[in-house]
């Protein structure tokens, strides 16, 4: 019952979301009231559920690399074999966070040329940070105890891994993915830029065009995506430490 009051309510306020979004009528009614001058309102090349699904489409597929990425280097280089290139990783990715997306773009575009594929780059490099980080730490967090006794009871390596390992620092790694998620949403508006569509191009078409209304679209969009998916992953995450601690206590 407690799991799924967790996920009841972050899932509830994501279909209110897309309800929100799909209501473009309201959209232009709100809109037209704060802004009662302007005759420019919405974005218009796509409804505001279009630019939710372009946008999605940007996050979702970025931070999936992400994960992929920082969970592989962060488990090797917590592994004998990887040890020596801890510092290598770390250096790094350090150095993939704080490089602009913008100039991920420059670089990219000749290579790749606009649209989806420079956009995705970009963002898988910007969030594999937090999700690295947090698997080391998670991984190295595991009590020493626990892991003599796993190898006490003859597990190799990878069973030790996947059967005791990863599931004690599950939840410290789905920190780490909420924050990169939640990173790549308000990245992502600059994937205009490069033509990749999502709550960036009205933002960049309101302020072009002197739109206001257009802009505020955009922004609105944005921001509620970034509170709902961290609602759905918080909830994600307390349905997992609400389970290791069901565990720990039947142990």
């Amino acid at each position: 019952m407690s799991r799924a009051r967790h996920l009841a309510v972050p899932a509830a306020a994501a279909a209110a979301y897309l309800a929100v979004a799909a209501a473009t009528p309201a959209w232009r009614w709100v809109l037209g009231a704060v802004f009662p001058e302007e005759s420019r309102l919405l974005y218009p090349d796509a409804t505001p559920l279009a630019l939710v699904w372009q946008h999605l489409e940007l996050v979702l597929i970025s931070s999936v690399l992400s994960v992929v990425v920082g969970l592989a280097l962060g488990i090797f280089v917590t592994r004998p074999a990887g040890t020596d290139f801890y510092g290598v990783v770390a250096d790094l990715t350090n150095l993939g966070q704080t490089f602009p997306p913008v100039a991920v773009f420059t670089l990219a575009v000749p290579l790749l040329g606009f649209g989806l594929r420079p956009t995705i780059l970009a963002l898988a490099l910007y969030g594999v940070l937090p999700v690295l980080r947090n698997t080391i730490s998670g991984l190295e967090g595991i009590p020493a105890d626990v892991l003599e006794s796993a190898s006490g009871l003859g597990m190799r390596p990878w069973q030790r891994l996947a059967r005791v390992e990863l599931p004690i620092a599950v939840p410290v790694i789905m920190a780490g993915i909420r924050v990169s998620v939640i990173v790549n949403v308000a990245t992502a508006t600059i994937g205009a830029i490069a033509g990749a569509g999502g709550f960036g191009a009205p933002i960049i078409n309101g302020l072009v065009n002197l739109a206001p209304a257009i802009t505020l679209e955009g922004a609105v969009l944005a921001a509620g995506l970034a509170l709902t998916l961290d609602a759905l992953l918080g909830g994600v995450e307390r349905t997992i430490a609400h389970r290791e601690r069901a565990a720990a206590t039947a142990r």
